[in-house]
């Protein structure tokens, strides 16, 4: 009979780094709180007061990650970047349907946690979390040796927001052709695209995290990192001022397939591609990829991550108030009668 003892760290797992991991970010934690909150980090579930200022509150909730991205911030060991993107992301998902966030939950598993790799992970996440006034209510982090490879680190987030059902979008009902596009661009690839990046930047160009990008100024860590930026602060306010009818997130599957979500069956987005410029990071990926543009319009956002969707007569003002908050939006298209899917021209 073997008296060979197994303890949980001969395991994998130790105990310890956990502790280690919640005792440095329990203060990032803390300074994101809110009015709304009725817990402190331990407990077993977050509390937040569920009376709200809007008449009639409907809750929003969205949960996402932020996909191989992480590859490429453990090959830079770069790691704040990606917890911003996270709650970015998420702010952005809620607020295509108009809600305000409210709370976050956030999710980090590795075969091995790295208590610092946590820490910068979820400051990054709480920096988000203040910039859009919501609470990082609380979370989970899982040492799983044998589920992820080594070195590997998964990271995903919930968020809940609310609207009031008066400013609820889209409002199908309300859409029409001759209705405006409008665009806000990316920062970058924000969150979607990096396993095609990947192969273009490491395998097949051979890059270096620290080499430049050709034709960008950056960078490969400071072009892929770039933080998937929120959209909360320029167009919130015309949510709540009714001067939008629909707004849609470009993300994995980039206009030609996040559009129609916000579509009614009868009318197309038909895109003046014209408008803008691709950026150059996108026009790297794709040539040296080999990447077809319909392909390419599928896959990445091409450099516009928010549509506005405003009434012909209110797409003056609403391109004048995200003027005024220094937001570089432009008339990206209109709708048209159709069937409900994207138009390029």
């Amino acid at each position: 009979m073997s008296e060979a003892k197994v303890t949980y760290a001969s395991s994998g797992v130790d105990i310890s780094r956990q502790d280690d991991a919640l005792r440095r970010i329990k203060p990032l934690v803390k300074a994101t709180k809110t009015p709304g909150v009725r817990s402190d980090l331990g407990l077993f579930g977050g509390l937040f007061d569920a009376r709200f200022p809007e008449a009639r509150p409907i809750l929003v909730s969205s949960m996402d990650g932020v996909g191989t991205k992480t590859k490429v911030a453990g090959r830079a060991g770069i790691w704040d970047t990606v917890g911003q993107d996270l709650v970015n992301h998420c702010i952005n998902d809620i607020l295509v349907q108009g809600a305000r966030p409210l709370f976050f939950l956030d999710y980090v598993a590795a075969q091995r946690l790295e208590p610092g790799t946590v820490e910068q992970i979820v400051k990054g996440m709480a920096e988000a979390c203040k910039a859009g006034s919501c609470a990082l209510i609380g979370g989970e982090m899982a040492e799983m040796p044998g589920v992820y490879a080594e070195g590997e680190v998964d990271v995903a987030g919930t968020i809940v927001g609310v609207v009031d059902e008066d400013h609820l979008l889209p409002r199908l009902d309300a859409m029409a052709a001759g209705d405006v596009l409008i665009g806000l661009p990316s920062s970058g690839l924000h969150t979607n695209g990096y396993s095609l990046a990947r192969k273009v930047c490491f395998e097949l160009e051979k890059l270096g995290v620290d080499d430049p990008l050709p034709g960008t100024g950056r960078t490969v860590a400071q072009a892929l990192l770039a933080v998937h930026r929120s959209y909360l602060a320029p167009v919130l306010p015309l949510v709540q001022a009714d001067k939008l009818v629909a707004m849609a997130h470009i993300t994995g599957g980039g206009l030609t397939d996040n559009l129609p979500r916000v579509l009614p069956k009868h009318l197309d987005a038909v895109i003046d591609t014209a408008s803008w410029e691709i950026p150059a990071l996108f026009r790297f990926l794709m040539e040296k990829g080999g990447l077809a543009l319909d392909d390419a319009r599928q896959a990445l956002n091409l450099g516009v991550g928010m549509v506005l969707v405003a009434k012909a007569d209110q797409a003056p003002a609403v391109l004048d108030a995200l003027h005024e908050a220094e937001e570089p939006a432009w008339v990206l298209g209109e709708l048209a009668a159709g069937t409900g899917v994207v138009k390029y021209r």
